[in-house]
């Protein structure tokens, strides 16, 4: 038995579907509040879906039965100035999971952040050496708290304290597909630009407030939401790679390059709007990502990620123009 945190959501359903596909049995630890995040599950075989106060109670039943954890589960807004909460949900019960997994011998693989990285000029490298993360500035409290994990992680390990067999930290970058409608402001920008147009509004961009890049040529590294679950798999089936990791494409582009594929899948003409950028994030707006993805490559994954004009064809053409657009 598996369990996911954060498994009703985004990237958890995502690889909730897969996991269900498998034919593994698989518990989710979510909250599903008062909306449609429940159809994120809805066309899964699961276990149950226990709310994160019945966690304790859950992991003690569920002693000598999880065969691994992935813990996707947090609060990942990155305007959350809650710090509290963010302590409370996003590092303090990553360390219950990290030690529960530890006392039963089984795998944690859970969700890092490339918010992590914070303006990127310290670079995209996963490193998980200490030197290198100290010199990270996370540039919000959400990259702070997952970058806290990170650190909390690699003095366990530079001290030689016991550890999952199998240990694995996931710094997603800018993730798109099925199954984020729940996240409103928080959701991918493919599916932002989907909605306008479907609106009958033109696409609205950011424009660009520093002079190394035009309008609509900040640059991010875009990947396929199934591309992240493909690496998720390959590490539960791979239990000697334990580490931090990369998961993108390794490639940036536009936000330009975003909207003419959306605009390509849905079959209408160019039109984009530029818009000042708000001045309440302007200054922390970064205009460049990219993973490098050398270890995750070098542990042996070898399959190749989507291109942003296929993957975005396939969310739009499979899902969102469907009358039922979850996975």
């Amino acid at each position: 038995m598996l369990l996911v945190t954060g498994g009703a959501g985004f990237i958890g359903s995502n690889l909730v579907a897969a996991l269900a596909e498998r034919g593994q049995p698989v518990v989710v630890c979510d909250r599903l509040g008062q909306d449609d995040k429940w159809r994120n599950l809805a066309h899964h075989a699961i276990e149950d879906v226990i709310p994160p106060e019945e966690l304790p109670d859950f992991l003690r039943w569920a002693e000598g039965r999880l065969s691994a954890v992935f813990h996707m589960g947090a609060i990942s807004a990155t305007t959350e100035t809650d710090g509290d909460a963010l302590m409370a949900n996003n590092f303090r019960l990553s360390k219950v999971f990290w030690d529960h997994c530890t006392r039963e011998e089984i795998p944690l693989i859970y969700a890092s952040s490339a918010a992590t990285y914070g303006d990127g000029a310290e670079g995209f490298d996963d490193s998980a050496e200490s030197a290198y993360l100290a010199q990270l500035r996370p540039l919000n409290g959400y990259g702070w708290s997952k970058h806290l994990f990170d650190r909390w992680v690699q003095r366990r390990l530079a001290d030689d304290a016991p550890a999952p067999p199998q240990w694995a930290g996931l710094k997603f970058f800018n993730v798109y597909g099925p199954n984020e409608y729940h996240k409103g402001g928080q959701a991918s920008v493919a599916w932002h630009l989907f909605s306008q147009l479907s609106r009958g509004e033109p696409a609205r961009l950011f424009q660009s407030h520093n002079p190394d890049y035009p309008d609509g040529g900040q640059l991010r590294d875009f990947i396929w939401v199934g591309d992240c679950v493909s690496v998720m798999l390959w590490l539960l089936d791979s239990p000697g790679v334990s580490g931090l990791f990369n998961v993108g494409t390794g490639k940036a582009r536009s936000f330009a390059d975003l909207a003419r594929a959306v605009f390509s899948a849905m079959e209408r003409p160019e039109n984009i709007r530029y818009v000042p950028t708000p001045e309440e994030i302007r200054e922390k707006y970064q205009y460049f990502t990219e993973a490098q993805m050398a270890r995750l490559r070098a542990a042996g994954y070898d399959r190749p990620f989507t291109e942003l004009e296929d993957g975005v064809a396939r969310y739009v053409k499979d899902y969102l123009q469907k009358p039922d657009p979850y996975l």
